[in-house]
């Protein structure tokens, strides 16, 4: 499993991907619909079409890394994104795709953020 948590955070990746894809390819994905820079240290999530199969792409130091994870049975959340092509995933989502949890949101509670949140 990835280790620690991306400086950049996580995004998943709206529209479906093709898993032959590797390092290149996924890469390209980045840069061409997500409008990001794979060298971020951002984490990309790219789930398939079937969703039975989940890539993670990331840089760190020295190099790029791929993580995948196929499930045998069941099917990775479909989380809905923005028009933009990709959504912030906090820890807990991140988490809870991985791990073939259902997460719905239906608030959120307030939370002190600092002395520069505006409350």
């Amino acid at each position: 499993m990835l280790g620690g948590w991306p400086r950049g955070g996580v995004w998943l990746a709206r529209d479906p991907a093709d898993m032959r894809k590797s390092f290149d390819g996924l890469q390209a994905l980045v840069r061409q619909h997500l409008g990001d820079d794979p060298l971020s240290g951002r984490w990309y999530v790219f789930i398939n079409r079937r969703r039975t199969l989940c890539k993670v792409l990331c840089f760190e130091a020295g190099g790029f890394c791929i993580w995948a994870k196929r499930l045998e049975k069941g099917l990775f959340a479909s989380l809905t994104c923005g028009r933009s092509g990709k959504r912030v995933l906090s820890r807990a989502e991140f988490h809870a795709l991985v791990d073939g949890l259902e997460i719905r949101v239906t608030g959120r509670r307030r939370r002190w953020l600092g002395s520069h949140n505006g409350s």
